[in-house]
């Protein structure tokens, strides 16, 4: 039975990966899950210099999953590259690190700092960060700026990129054929979508930034049409994410068209929610007599 799956080039041995911020960098959550078992870890989004992150609170519960506004906090790439790298230099897995920036320059100066390293297998690209030269409008909500930034960050990368795209858009078919132009190798969806939640008693909003990103089982089925879109769009791989919780959630997003999905608020309530769907995956390949992985990508059309 054939488990694993390839990602421009990059074989992983089944199709589950962490989704961003959800998992640390596998440090976080190595005594709970036997790292070697997942297809990849994909680290908390690094920035060139460390970043506070916003005022607390900065998380909320809400029906169904939760939303936050952790604003990316996060350590910076010289302790990043010293610390979470080094660690994970001792498991038999895939390692995607996840970049942030504000400009341009902020995103570059990180690819440029992992351009030697090793122990980085891919690169997944946050394009729904600030662009500050910009008055404040993100890299990823107009089909122009998210081939642009493509392209730049693609002239700097070693490693195959991965965009990983807002579903805060008109038509995320049309940002993944902008990422596909500007030479994406893989693109990743869907990130959280801007919610609110207000406290009546208090009358007051429950996060100290108003919005805050919602994940979780509720985003599910609006991921799962996401992903579909988009694989009808481009030629390029997907990684499919957004309140997948078990194997069964995983499944859908492969039939959806996804060829690896990563799994995020879950870990949060079930810290061994990642090797459980390997393991469900692996039954549900044994039920149905599937002896390769392959031939449920896209399936459904």
């Amino acid at each position: 039975m054939n488990t694993s799956v390839t990602l421009a080039g990059v074989t992983l041995k089944n199709p589950i990966m962490t989704a961003s911020g959800t998992f640390g960098s596998g440090m976080e959550y190595s005594e709970f899950v036997d790292l070697n078992e997942l297809g990849a870890v994909v680290t908390k989004g690094v920035a060139n210099v460390p970043w506070p992150g916003n005022n607390v609170p900065r998380v909320a519960e809400v029906r169904g999953g939760m939303l936050n506004a952790i604003g990316l906090q996060n350590p910076g790439i010289d302790t990043f590259v010293e610390r979470d790298l080094k660690f994970l230099e001792d498991f038999d897995t895939k390692v995607i690190v996840n970049v942030c920036g504000h400009t341009e320059e902020e995103y570059l100066e990180v690819v440029d700092k992992l351009s030697d390293e090793k122990r980085v297998d891919m690169l997944e690209i946050n394009i729904s960060c600030p662009n500050v030269k910009e008055g404040g409008i993100s890299f990823g909500t107009s089909p122009q700026g998210v081939e642009h930034i493509t392209k730049v960050i693609k002239k700097h990368a070693s490693q195959p990129v991965i965009m990983k795209l807002s579903p805060n858009v008109t038509s995320i078919a049309e940002i993944a054929k902008a990422a596909e132009a500007g030479g994406a190798d893989v693109v990743s969806l869907i990130n959280t979508i801007t919610g609110m939640k207000i406290d009546i008693e208090r009358q007051s909003f429950l996060l100290a930034n108003k919005t805050g990103g919602m994940s979780g089982p509720a985003v599910h089925p609006v991921a799962v049409r996401m992903v579909y879109e988009v694989a009808q769009a481009v030629k390029i791989p997907i990684i499919g994410m957004g309140g997948c919780e078990t194997a069964e959630d995983c499944i859908e997003m492969m039939l959806a068209g996804a060829t690896a999905v990563s799994m995020g608020t879950a870990n949060f309530y079930n810290p061994t929610a990642t090797v459980d769907a390997v393991k469900g995956i692996e039954e549900y390949m044994v039920r149905h007599n599937i002896d390769d992985i392959q031939k449920i990508i896209g399936a459904v059309k």
